[in-house]
C-alpha cells in the first residue's frame, strides 16, 4: 500500500470472520449439530440450539450440554462431533456468494487482509482449502489465518482480534472486522475495532444491537463500505 493510499485509507486491515462470512457453513453445522443433541436425549429444535450456538463453540458449551443432558457425555463424544462435523464440511461447504470477488478487490487495492476464527485451526483451514479461499490469504509463503487454537479465549473475547491485528502489525484501531454474529461482534468491539455486520442469514437490528456500525447482506457491497 502506497503512503497516499495509507492516508486516505479509513483502516490498515481488513480482518474477516470465517464460519458464516467467508463460507456457508452455519446452516450445515446447526443441522448436524441439532441432530446430535437430540441423539444425546436433549429435545431441542433446530431454531433453539441455533440461537444457543451461534458464534459459540462446541467445546466451550460442553459443561451446559451435560447440565442439559442430566447425566455426562458419552465417551468421546467430543471427538465423534469434530469427526463427523469435518466429514460433513468436506464434502458439502460452499463459499459465501460472491466472497471471493469481495476479497479480491479489497485485496487488490493493497488493503492487508486476513482471517481471525472462533473455530479451531482445523475447521478454519479445512474449509477455507475446499472452497479454495485458502490462496486469497497466503502472502509471501505465509497464510494470513488466526482461529482459537492459538489464544486463550474464543470468540466473544477479543483475543483472536489482537492476535490478528498484533501478527499483522497494526493498530486495533484502524482495523475493519466483518462479522455475521452477535459473539464475534462483540469480540470485535471489545478489541477496538470498526465492525461490518454480515446480515444474510441473520438479523441486522440484532447485529447492530450487539456493536456493528454498519450492516449490510451482499457481498458485492463489502470493497465500498471498507474503502
Amino acid at each position: 500500500m502506497t503512503a497516499v493510499q495509507k492516508a486516505s485509507s479509513r483502516f490498515d486491515c481488513v480482518i474477516f470472520d470465517c464460519d458464516g462470512v467467508l463460507v456457508d457453513s452455519e446452516p450445515l453445522v446447526h443441522r448436524l449439530l441439532n441432530q446430535m443433541l437430540n441423539e444425546l436425549g436433549i429435545e431441542i429444535t433446530l431454531e433453539e440450539s441455533v440461537r444457543w450456538f451461534l458464534g459459540r463453540t462446541v467445546r466451550e458449551e460442553l459443561p451446559e450440554i451435560e447440565r442439559r443432558r442430566g447425566a455426562p457425555l458419552p465417551e468421546n463424544w467430543l471427538s465423534t462431533w469434530l469427526a463427523r462435523r469435518n466429514a460433513m464440511l468436506e464434502a458439502e461447504v460452499e463459499a459465501i456468494p460472491h466472497v471471493r470477488e469481495a476479497i479480491a478487490a479489497i485485496a487488490a487495492t493493497g488493503m492487508p487482509i486476513c482471517v481471525a476464527s472462533g473455530a479451531d485451526r482445523v475447521k478454519v483451514k479445512l474449509q477455507l482449502t475446499r472452497t479454495g479461499l485458502v490462496e486469497l490469504f497466503r502472502q509471501d509463503d505465509r497464510e494470513h489465518i488466526f482461529s482459537s487454537t492459538e489464544v486463550e479465549r474464543s470468540k466473544p473475547a477479543p483475543d483472536v482480534y489482537l492476535l490478528a491485528a498484533r501478527t499483522m502489525g497494526v493498530d486495533p484501531s484502524r482495523c475493519a472486522v466483518v462479522e455475521d454474529s452477535p459473539a464475534g461482534i462483540t469480540a470485535g468491539v471489545a478489541a477496538g475495532m470498526t465492525v461490518f455486520g454480515y446480515a444474510a442469514r441473520n438479523d441486522a437490528a440484532m447485529l447492530r444491537e450487539a456493536g456493528a456500525s454498519t450492516t449490510f447482506t451482499d457481498m458485492r457491497a463489502l470493497p465500498e463500505l471498507v474503502a
